[in-house]
């Protein structure tokens, strides 16, 4: 399957970070530090565009480590 990225963004396209990763690292693209309190919501740039296929989905989850360490909840 093709799937057609257009990156925007000042950095590279997402990438695995280890051999075994389950999932590719997305950085935000910002100029600044967004903070949130608590159970605040906020769209974060990426400026990564991608063109799904009909019946696919793309997801962006926290990274679990960091989620675990943080007590961010899924």
């Amino acid at each position: 399957m093709i799937i057609r990225v257009v990156n925007q963004s000042k950095h590279e396209l997402p990438q695995y970070a280890t051999e075994l990763s389950a999932g590719l690292d997305l950085r935000a693209n910002i100029d600044s530090p967004i903070e949130l309190k608590s159970l605040e919501r906020t769209l974060v740039p990426t400026g990564l565009f991608i063109e799904l296929h009909k019946g696919y989905e793309a997801q962006i989850r926290p990274r679990s480590g960091l989620a675990f360490k943080m007590a961010l909840p899924f």
